[in-house]
């Protein structure tokens, strides 16, 4: 395995040299950074001449200074841009931001993607398919860049606008029932009484929902409470254990809903947290601590086979915490909409946070970074997740029609059995490429959304590196997305022995 992993990177090493090589050169011969200089009749420009010349190299063909620039990156020297700020001050700025935002993205792209393209497949020709079609060839057809502005007129101006009014008005509670109705009565389909009988239990649900919020001006100060962490936290065991391992499975089940009780039982221990010892660090603590006690739980109410329940109660644990943690964010929203920095438009539609926000509150520093991911994230997540919708769903109709999903139905097993643990898992092998694909094409539609966001990323160092002919500044961006487009392509050889028993890696 050791060397198999050895060969892998040397030969991904050759790839990134041989690109790099080649685009220093392509980009060396394409601008002249002394241009400007060249044709200036400041009397200090000779001299500023000769120091930019001797300090790029200049004078050295370029593929020769490729090599001088190759030893400085051996030894962690990036170069200096052309006004002579060293390269490796504006990375280090730049790429955290724009490595959050490829992050979650990717995470919310295959995550929907791979779920909706699954019931599609199982919703084969339905109503819900069709429409779930429509939706991925829409989304995969429209630019980045015409989306990222639509959702700045429609989720920030629009949205702002309706808070300033405060109340869902009538059209829009219409509207969105219907909305709610079509998509449940789809999702769970069947004959066409059951349809119209899962339309209407969903039209009104929703309308009933989306008019209490508007009788308790919910949006003017939105949170959970215990309540709704209860109800929700037993939701989540619920559909957890029936995704895992099936209702069936009492071990599984009683220990996801021990975890939703014990999420009750420490909501008000985890608001004195959340108030007094408020930082990343005491999250992670945090949820270290309830995946522990979710393990032991686990270990309680299994007495063999205790992988299923183990596994089923950490992941619920780790949700019901992470809805703990939405409900506290929750009750920062009104005073984060109430100051001067916010002015009641809390939907950012520029920048990656606001420099106007007191200092010193992490929970408003951390609301306000999620609320600036908001939309270029969605952005990015709608173009990513349709490609995901469609091949997912061909890839599961694929592995639906093999021998082995007919034997384990013959067999008896339940169908979400053999949905969930054989049709999925060889799924997600062919996923494993696209995945790899895909990154790299978020890589670069992140710097089209960084631009039009206003976020000062990646995309800035490049559309500042080609706009000033900074070679040095280019090829460091260049570096670090090859070298993540090069990592994720290892990682995706790795993952293929994981998922498929079958592949064996040859020392």
């Amino acid at each position: 395995m050791l060397a198999y992993i050895g060969r892998r990177i040397s030969a991904l090493l050759v790839i990134l040299l041989g690109s790099t090589f080649i685009l220093f050169n392509l980009a060396a011969i394409s601008g002249d950074p002394t241009q400007g200089l060249r044709g200036s009749t400041d009397p200090h420009a000779k001299a500023l001449l000769a120091a930019l010349i001797r300090n790029l190299h200049l004078n050295v063909p370029p593929p020769v200074r490729y090599f001088v620039w190759l030893k400085g990156i051996i030894v962690g020297n990036f170069g200096t841009t052309n006004d002579g700020n060293p390269v490796s001050t504006y990375l280090a700025s730049a790429l955290p931001t724009t490595i959050r935002l490829i992050f979650l993205s990717t995470i919310f792209a295959i995550v929907l993607g791979v779920a909706f393209g699954i019931i599609s497949a199982l919703r084969q020709y339905s109503r819900f398919d069709y429409a779930l079609t429509l939706f991925a060839f829409l989304m995969f057809s429209l630019p980045v860049f015409w989306v990222a502005v639509l959702l700045k007129q429609y989720m920030a101006i629009g949205f702002n606008n309706f808070l300033a009014a405060g109340k869902i008005s009538f059209i829009w509670l219409l509207g969105a029932s219907l909305v709610s109705a079509i998509f449940w009565g789809s999702v769970i389909s069947g004959t066409r009484k059951r349809f119209w009988m899962t339309f209407g239990v969903a039209l009104v649900s929703t309308a009933a929902v989306l008019e209490l919020i508007n009788v308790i001006h919910w949006f003017d100060d939105p949170g959970l409470g215990i309540a709704l962490v209860t109800l929700f936290g037993v939701g989540i065991a619920l559909g957890t254990t029936f995704l895992s391992t099936g209702l069936a499975n009492k071990s599984a089940l009683n220990s996801s809903l021990a975890m939703a009780a014990i999420g009750t039982a420490l909501y008000y221990p985890d608001q004195y947290l959340f108030s007094h010892f408020a930082g990343f660090g005491t999250l992670l603590l945090m949820a270290v601590v309830t995946a522990a006690m979710a393990v032991v739980v686990g270990l309680f109410f299994a007495k063999v086979d205790r992988g299923p329940a183990i596994r089923t109660s950490v992941i619920s644990a780790l949700l019901i915490g992470l809805l703990i943690t939405v409900d506290r964010l929750m009750q920062t929203w009104k005073p984060y909409v109430a100051t001067d920095a916010v002015n009641g438009r809390p939907i950012p539609t520029l920048s990656q946070s606001n420099s106007l926000l007191p200092t010193g509150n992490f929970w408003m520093s951390f609301l306000d970074a999620l609320l600036h991911l908001l939309l270029p994230t969605i952005a990015l997540t709608l173009i990513s997740f349709a490609g995901y919708i469609r091949y997912s769903r061909g890839t599961l109709l694929e592995v639906m029609t093999q021998d082995y999903i007919r034997t384990a139905r013959a067999k008896g097993l339940p169908e979400r059995t053999v949905i969930m643990r054989h049709a999925f898992r060889n799924t997600l092998i062919p996923l494993t490429t696209i995945v790899v694909v895909d990154f790299a094409g978020i890589v670069g539609g992140a710097i089209i959304t960084e631009r039009v966001f206003g976020w000062q990323g990646m995309g800035t160092i490049f559309n500042r590196a080609v706009s000033s002919y900074d070679l040095n500044l280019l090829m460091g961006f260049l570096l670090i997305t090859s070298s993540l487009v090069v990592i994720a392509n290892l990682v995706a050889d790795l993952l293929y022995a994981a998922l498929d028993p079958r592949i064996r890696v040859v020392g």
